[in-house]
């Protein structure tokens, strides 16, 4: 990994679950102003208010360079909901992509002070190879020579938040019927 972990208010304890959801918990790994390939191992709550009171859960990354406050969002995967295939179904369907070759990965993200306390946002770019059948944005996974790089904000944000190659991100239905053949995919 080539990065120091501090554990500041201790070691922090993660129960493992199913899913996170907008306004929960969960451990980031955030940058240490001033020095190289340090970061802090913290709980904080996914997604700050904003002006009009709903969650920043994500923060599109499009002409922005983040020069502070960089943070690496410990994930083993992630999910994009499309229309269901079914049209007598109600619920979307669900699609679980992880990381070719991790086990669990890292998720681009910054992450700042709100009225609640210190809150994380993942960030998005317009949709990869692999995403974009799905959703026309998309999170930023980074693999794991990436995260000493993302943790660095001497380095600019364009030389590491970019599209993973096609084939990076397998994707498994979770929640739908199956596409009819030669749909969707």
């Amino acid at each position: 990994m080539k990065i120091k972990i501090k554990m500041p208010e201790g070691t922090p304890n993660v129960p493992a679950r199913e899913d996170i959801k907008m306004t929960d918990m969960a451990p980031i790994v955030r940058s240490v102003e001033g020095e190289r390939g340090v970061g802090e191992l913290v709980n904080r709550r996914w997604s700050w208010p904003a002006h009009n009171g709903r969650p920043v859960y994500n923060f599109r990354t499009e002409g922005r360079e983040f020069i502070s406050n960089r943070c690496l969002i410990l994930a083993d995967g992630f999910y994009e909901f499309t229309d269901p295939t079914d049209p007598k179904q109600k619920r979307l369907d669900k699609w679980l992509f992880t990381m070719a070759d991790h086990d669990w990965f890292c998720i681009a993200g910054i992450w700042r002070e709100s009225p609640l306390g210190e809150a994380f946002t993942m960030l998005t770019m317009d949709a990869g190879p692999d995403v974009a059948p799905y959703h026309h944005r998309q999170i930023i996974p980074l693999a794991r020579d990436q995260w000493a790089d993302w943790l660095d904000p001497n380095v600019p944000a364009k030389e590491v938040l970019r599209w993973s190659p096609k084939g990076s991100l397998p994707v498994t239905q979770v929640y739908g019927a199956p596409p009819a053949q030669g749909a969707l995919l």
